[in-house]
């Protein structure tokens, strides 16, 4: 079959051509684009040209090598050749015309291949072109002639600028193609390969933490426990080394809180400042042998409750006066041996009441009056002088009332802060609590005036104790004492109480008691070696089947695990202890003291 070739001139428009093609009689039609055509600048054009010969049902192959018509043809899917004698190819963005990568010829396009001999003699024209005939030649030449003058030169400029724009746009040259067709779409789309490996390897790792490293389980295990009471005597000692627990013996610290505070009190004393009174008294004493009475300075000499002191040191002697101011008034022993063996030495002494004040003025007296000294008293003359100047004062009394109230008064408030300050790891035996004052001291002090409307303060210094014990030794005693099978355990202790405290340096006793709860002696790692590696159905029906576990609950850290994980450190198994009531007990962990039981007993055994 012949194809038909249509050469383009500069002033066609887009009808005419279509009406070249639709004219012919072949079914191969070759467009011939002269280098400067306006018409195939635009991609609705081209569009047009290739909507027009397949409703005409012909095959409209572009023959050009003008990049800028090959990528509007590359974008209509419309097949270009390089000469009318290049096989013709369906052009891409990265496609290079003057490399076709097929090698059929335009006559592929029919069913049969066209007579090659009709194009002998054809010479190149229009646009690098060859034609077919003298006629077209010739007129193509004249149009080449026509346009020679102006347009060639415009024409290559425009042409150059194009190709530069084209190669700004590619930025590289196209990839060789290998005829292998994963090698060329991967040469083709290096993007895409570069994306779609990077998922693929993404989506490896991915895979990889998901069923590897990331697979883990929480077990919750509620074990259902009885519970028992508890009831020993123990023994205390004030050496920690002396300590031990298993035998009910426990070191006893001692805590202390010490404060120094102040309490107002009143002062109910009173004392008279006033002037003393003053005046004599007449004593005596009848001597039936040699002697002497000594009245020493300040001796107290009483009457009605009124306090005098002598104002000098005297003595009374047998024959007389042996010194003082009174021996001028001493009369002397008059003595009859025939009548009356003995003499009696009297005179007068000086006194001065003990304190001040109206009430030592007295009227002169012959009795009443009282003294340490062995002697008569009596006052001639009356006692003088005294005035009134009371003032109130601190009586000793007061400052030890004050004591007590501040003992008693922060006793709470220093056994509360005593008791937060002891930490919850010990117990605190409450009946051994003591609160004692010291170092006190009164403002103003005993027998000093208080001045004004400010009450007197007492400060001292409160130290509160109690005698603490460390719980889990106490603990560890009831473990010990536990009556337990031989697959039980304790798994709590609670409700600890001491009794019966007494602090004894020899010996310091009391009664423990408390409450503890037992199950079955099940341990993590036991439960971790029983279902690792298996499906979690399989792992809670193993561990229903341990005595004494009520329930199971395995939690995953995804949805998609579906095997308790074989890496112990990923399954993590918590004990919820109940009570027969099904109240919750106690959750703790034992494995490892177990674990350490267990290593003691084969140690022993071997």
């Amino acid at each position: 079959m012949n194809k038909d070739v249509i050469y383009i001139e500069p002033d066609d428009d887009i009808t005419d051509i279509i009406a070249k093609i639709e004219k012919t009689k072949e079914k191969i039609v070759a467009l011939v684009p002269p280098k400067k055509a306006g018409v195939f600048r635009s991609i609705v054009n081209v569009k047009l040209i290739s909507k027009a010969g397949a409703a005409a049902e012909k095959s409209v192959v572009l023959v050009t090598v003008d990049p800028s018509i090959i990528k509007l043809a590359a974008a209509t899917k419309m097949p270009v050749a390089k000469n009318l004698q290049s096989a013709p190819v369906i052009p891409t963005p990265e496609t290079e015309i003057e490399k076709p990568a097929a090698e059929q010829n335009i006559e592929d396009l029919s069913e049969n291949k066209a007579d090659p001999s009709q194009e002998e003699g054809a010479t190149e024209n229009h646009d690098g072109v060859e034609s077919s005939g003298a006629d077209k030649s010739s007129g193509h030449n004249e149009h080449n002639s026509k346009d020679s003058t102006d347009e060639d030169e415009e024409d290559d400029d425009d042409s150059d600028e194009d190709n530069k724009k084209s190669n700004k746009k590619k930025g590289k040259k196209s990839p060789k193609l290998t005829g292998n067709k994963l090698l060329d779409w991967i040469k083709l789309h290096k993007k895409l390969t570069i994306f779609g490996v990077l998922f693929i390897l993404a989506l490896i790792g991915f895979l990889v933490w998901a069923f590897v490293f990331a697979p883990a389980v929480d077990i919750s295990v509620a074990i259902k426990t009885d519970s028992k009471n508890f009831s020993e005597g123990i023994t205390f000692t004030d050496k920690l080394t002396d300590e031990n627990a298993k035998e009910g013996k426990f070191y006893l610290e001692q805590k202390k809180l010490e404060n120094t505070q102040e309490v107002n009190f009143e002062a109910t004393g009173q004392k008279n400042e006033g002037e003393k009174a003053t005046g004599t008294i007449k004593v005596s004493h009848a001597f039936y042998n040699e002697g002497s009475v000594p009245i020493n300075q300040g001796t107290i000499f009483s009457i009605n409750g009124l306090n005098y002191a002598a104002a000098e040191s005297v003595s009374l002697d047998w024959g007389g006066l042996s010194s003082g101011s009174i021996k001028e008034s001493l009369s002397k022993c008059s003595n009859n041996a025939a009548e009356e063996d003995y003499c009696v030495i009297s005179g007068e002494l000086r006194v001065v009441a003990t304190e001040g004040g109206t009430k030592y003025n007295i009227a002169p007296t012959s009795s009443g009056w009282s003294s340490v000294v062995q002697v008569s008293i009596r006052s001639d003359n009356p006692m003088s002088g005294g005035t009134d100047d009371i003032k109130t004062v601190v009586q000793q009394s007061d400052i030890e009332k004050a004591k007590g109230e501040l003992t008693t008064a922060k006793e709470e408030e220093n056994k509360t802060k005593l008791y937060e300050s002891i930490g919850d790891e010990y117990y605190i035996i409450d009946s051994s609590f003591n609160q004692t004052t010291s170092n006190t001291e009164a403002t103003p002090g005993a027998d000093q005036e208080v001045t004004g409307s400010t009450k007197p303060v007492l400060k001292a210094t409160t130290t509160a104790t109690v005698y603490v014990v460390n719980k889990d030794k106490m603990k560890e005693f009831v473990k010990a004492k536990a009556d337990l099978e031989d697959d039980q355990k304790v798994y709590d202790v609670k409700d600890i109480y001491v009794e019966n405290f007494t602090n004894n340096e020899a010996d310091s006793t009391a009664k423990m008691k408390a409450q503890y709860y037992i199950g079955p002696k099940i341990t993590e790692t036991e439960v971790v070696d029983k279902v690792k590696g298996k499906g979690l159905g399989d792992a809670q029906r193993e561990i229903r089947d341990i005595y004494g576990v009520s329930d199971v609950k395995i939690n995953t850290s995804y949805p998609w695990v579906m095997t308790v994980p074989g890496d112990t450190n990923k399954v993590k198994v918590t004990f919820e202890v109940k009570d027969q009531d099904g109240k919750e007990v106690k959750t703790q962990d034992e494995s490892s003291t177990d674990s350490k039981d267990t290593e003691d007993k084969d140690k022993n055994k071997d």
